[in-house]
């Protein structure tokens, strides 16, 4: 097994064992609980009594259970990188079980040999791993190891302030990821969980935040997961991207979905979209309607105040005056002057409202002038026929 390291952390309990800083007990488990319980009736705090600290030869009929590290009575501490002085009181632990025998060693202790072992400077982890700290001290100064740096961040916290579980963690990483958010985005949102920078920016590059995170910077207190801060630090990062840049993220979604739309199309589709999307995820919930129109109520089309007839004779005007339109001049830019005319006539919700349902069949989308020319103009004749049919067979 020495592939897995355990042949040095063997050596190095037994140098403990040799230089009488470890023993074995032979306190069975039924001895150990008896002892708990008779300590628990005298109001004591449960810890090893040390019965076989100082045992010369096994107790007859005995074997082995365990190696015990002999835990000095003394006050120890340690400098925190986040929490400055940290201290315990060593007489509180008993002596402390590092190992079941010399081949199976148990977390504590392995770990010190393996820090050493690989030369570890830093060990920076979460703040529920404070009590195990003293305990793998202690066990470093026996061995004569160098101490690592230690520095403990705040836990990260769920809405009402109780620890997140390591299983909300690995599903929730998935689950964003499936959802569509940035990588860049989730490590500058969960940089920000316990620390922030010199100043009040608050959106940072994975390079940026390499240049600028600093430990003294780390807060004591818990951090909240902020689902809304997420969604908006995402926003803005995928505002950071290029058009070919989101293009590229977004392929995924829109092969699951079986969309092979050309990309000159998909570019403007994104260039439409992009100020509304939250997530990569979002692409399809808001833009879905540009590649396939979804199927809508007629009652829909009908802008407050007006009746369906009224709101079909605005459709006709606004169809007749776009067939008059030239296709180069379906865009952003040069369509409002084929409805101005008609919003000063029937007014500009009239106008747009209709539009906006007939183009995309939502009552929430961009600009309708925006969609058609994206859409361009064969395409937007054919939705906005379609809504007039809808209409009149309403009527």
């Amino acid at each position: 097994m020495a592939w897995l390291g355990l042949g040095r952390r063997k050596r190095y309990l037994e140098k403990l064992l040799h230089d009488g800083k470890a023993y074995y007990c032979h306190c069975t488990k039924e001895d150990l609980e008896a002892e708990r319980q008779a300590q628990l009736a005298e109001g004591m705090p449960p810890k090893y009594s040390g019965h076989c600290r100082n045992l010369t030869e096994p107790p007859r009929g005995k074997k082995p259970e365990l190696i015990r590290f002999k835990t000095p009575e003394a006050r120890m501490e340690f400098k925190d990188l986040i929490r400055g002085t940290v201290s315990f009181d060593a007489s509180l632990f008993g002596d402390l079980v590092i190992a079941r025998s010399v081949e199976s060693p148990l977390y504590n202790f392995a770990v010190v040999v393996d820090d050493y072992e690989m030369k570890i400077t830093h060990v920076i982890r979460g703040e529920d791993h404070l009590p195990n700290t003293p305990k793998q001290i202690l066990f470093a100064r026996a061995l004569g190891f160098p101490e690592p740096l230690y520095g403990h961040l705040p836990l990260i916290l769920a809405s009402d302030r109780s620890k997140l579980s390591k299983r909300f963690a690995e599903v929730s990483m998935l689950k964003y990821r499936d959802e569509g958010y940035l990588p860049e985005a989730m490590a500058n949102f969960l940089a920000f969980l316990g620390w922030h920078p010199k100043d009040d920016r608050e959106v940072f590059s994975l390079e940026e935040l390499k240049g600028e995170f600093d430990l003294k910077r780390v807060q004591k207190a818990g951090a909240v997961f902020n689902q809304e801060k997420l969604d908006w630090l995402n926003a803005q990062h995928m505002r950071r991207l290029s058009i070919d840049e989101l293009l590229n993220r977004l392929r995924p979604f829109l092969g699951e979905k079986g969309i092979a739309a050309p990309k000159s199309f998909v570019r403007k589709v994104i260039a439409a979209e992009r100020e509304r999307m939250k997530t990569l995820g979002d692409f399809l919930k808001l833009a879905g309607f540009f590649f396939e129109l979804p199927d809508y109520d007629a009652a829909l089309l009908v802008w407050k105040g007006n009746s369906m007839a009224r709101i079909k004779e605005v459709l006709e005007k606004i169809l007749a005056r776009l067939e008059k339109s030239r296709a180069s001049d379906f865009s952003r830019e040069k369509l409002p002057g084929a409805v101005a005319e008609l919003i000063k006539e029937y007014d500009r919700g009239a106008v747009l409202w209709p539009l906006r349902v007939a183009l995309s069949g939502q009552s929430a989308s961009p600009d309708p002038l925006a969609i058609a020319g994206v859409l361009g103009k064969e395409e937007t004749l054919r939705r906005v026929t379609a809504a007039i049919n809808k209409i009149g067979l309403a009527l």
